[in-house]
């Protein structure tokens, strides 16, 4: 025993030792505040926390601060990544409430350039007070950001509520559960992982991006849609019972606007706004008067980034005016 403990002892210490210096690596050379899946890890572990609502999954958690893909990141003491609001609505002034996924939050970009704030600037451009709440959060799909609404945001008593909808949003509901003590300061493991991850989706047949996408809404009848669907009416019949004014924007996937080949989701939803007869607008005619790429936060993250969201906001706003 005494002459295999030597080395196993000093393969045990190597091994430390080349981890120390993988993670440190990772931290000091690698990590330049760019890199796609550290940022969105970093964003788990600093700015989210688990809900205690199941169908919610996942919130920002209040009063946080992060500095992520280059930009400050900071929330409420509710959540928002926003100033505070009061609970009642200032008199004479516009209230909105932006429902919403990582693009409504404003991933990657500054927070006087998310597109809720530009919404409210072009309001003043026309001298109407408004406040547009944010409340969007990275990886909700429709059924988060309405549960949400109808457990934090009646109270607000809104005049109109944006719900704007991805091509992601018929993905289920993940099933959150807080990070484990690794994950929550190894950066090797996630880079590692990330590296991996890529690999083998390079090696591996699975669908691109389109087909993944066009895959969550199917001919229209996949259990992810139909719970999506369900949520988009269950708003829309609150909405008209409260007379709240809504609309459904489509905010279009970014990689390539000129060819776009998800046409098909932005026709599901449009469909689903007729049915329950809410106002609809196709962001996409905003966006392809840009290169695809100049859209995007970095090359390999298509997130829209300051210039998508100026092109998005007017394109909310010209709907907004509409329901006047």
């Amino acid at each position: 025993m005494k002459r295999f403990a030597f080395p196993l002892v000093l393969a045990a210490i190597c091994c430390v030792f080349l981890a120390g210096v993988l993670e440190l690596t990772v931290r000091f050379a690698f990590d330049d505040g760019m890199q796609f899946d550290l940022e969105m890890w970093k964003y788990a572990v600093e700015v989210k926390t688990v809900s205690d609502n199941p169908r919610i999954g996942h919130v920002h958690a209040p009063n946080r601060h992060a500095h992520l893909m280059g930009v400050d990141f900071a929330t409420n003491s509710r959540g928002w990544r926003d100033r505070e609001f009061t609970l009642e609505r200032p008199v004479g002034v516009l209230r909105i409430v932006m429902l919403g996924d990582s693009a409504t939050a404003g991933w990657g970009v500054p927070y006087d350039d998310i597109f809720s704030k530009q919404v409210e600037r072009l309001y003043a451009e026309q001298g109407i007070k408004a406040e547009v709440i944010n409340t969007g959060v990275g990886n909700w799909n429709t059924i988060q950001e309405v549960e949400y609404f109808f457990t934090e945001m009646t109270p607000y008593n809104p005049e109109i509520v944006v719900l704007n909808f991805t091509v992601n949003d018929a993905e289920p509901v993940p099933h959150e559960k807080p990070p484990s003590l690794l994950l929550r300061h190894c950066y090797s493991c996630v880079y590692i992982a990330g590296r991996l991850d890529t690999l083998m989706r390079q090696m591996s047949s699975d669908p691109d991006w389109a087909s993944y996408y066009l895959g969550l809404f199917g001919d229209g009848t996949t259990p992810g849609w139909r719970d999506a669907k369900a949520s988009i009416k269950k708003l829309a019949d609150y909405c008209r019972q409260h007379g709240i004014k809504l609309l459904i924007a489509n905010h279009p996937e970014l990689h390539d606007v000129q060819n776009y080949r998800l046409q098909p989701i932005t026709e599901f939803v449009r469909a689903a706004a007729k049915e329950n007869d809410v106002p609809f607008a196709d962001l996409l005619p905003y966006l392809q008067r840009e290169r695809s790429s100049a859209l995007w936060v970095t090359p390999p993250d298509p997130h829209p980034n300051s210039l998508a969201h100026k092109l998005m906001a007017q394109g909310i706003f010209d709907a907004l005016r509409t329901l006047e």
